[in-house]
């Protein structure tokens, strides 16, 4: 069983969660390939949210969409990882696929011509230091989801040792705000229309 496989299991995606990816654009943009688990993610959960806690960045071509430019996407925040490096020699290439309510970023070390064999590398806002965990991105939610690393590589612990972690499309998110739901308690939210949502 793939980890991936296994990422289904723990995590089930939902009716209508998904994305469309123009793989050839994305990668010809970034001048790589993407990681096999990455792709069948976007296929089958697309861009949103685990547990309201970590955001998973639609795969995006380099420069945005249709000469719009990229915001707060992945373009943007690779190169805020990329700031955020030691100044000096060695630096790797950092391509950012999450981010998490804690401020840090999650990212590939896109270091090998085989992106399946990139490892995942963890920004923590909160200890100013890079983390690297071997493995790709199914592989490491897992982990994090089984609480299987020596400690929580994220701010928070909202995911840590998660035995049913629920994912939620963008735009699933959207739709039940736009209907005064609060999508992760299932409640009436207080603050529906307050900001134009």
């Amino acid at each position: 069983m793939s980890w991936f496989d296994e990422l289904m299991g723990v995590m089930p995606s939902h009716s209508g969660a998904g994305d469309i990816v123009d793989w050839a654009a994305v990668e010809a943009s970034w001048g790589t390939p993407f990681p096999h688990d990455f792709k069948m993610f976007m296929a089958d959960y697309g861009e949103g949210t685990i547990e309201d806690y970590l955001s998973v960045l639609l795969a995006e071509p380099r420069g945005g969409f249709d000469g719009i430019p990229a915001y707060m996407g992945m373009a943007d925040e690779s190169r805020n990882a990329e700031d955020l490096w030691p100044a000096g020699p060695g630096r790797p290439r950092l391509i950012a696929w999450g981010l998490d309510s804690s401020a840090d970023i999650l990212c590939w070390k896109a270091d090998d011509d085989n992106p399946d064999k990139w490892s995942v590398m963890v920004w923590s806002r909160d200890g100013g230091h890079w983390s690297e965990y071997s493995g790709g991105m199914a592989e490491f939610l897992c982990h994090v989801f089984r609480a299987e690393f020596d400690r929580c590589p994220l701010g928070d612990l909202s995911l840590w040792d998660a035995t049913s972690p629920r994912f939620l499309h963008r735009d699933e998110q959207q739709r039940l705000r736009g209907s005064g739901i609060n999508p992760w308690t299932g409640e009436a939210d207080p603050y529906a229309g307050m900001f134009g949502d």
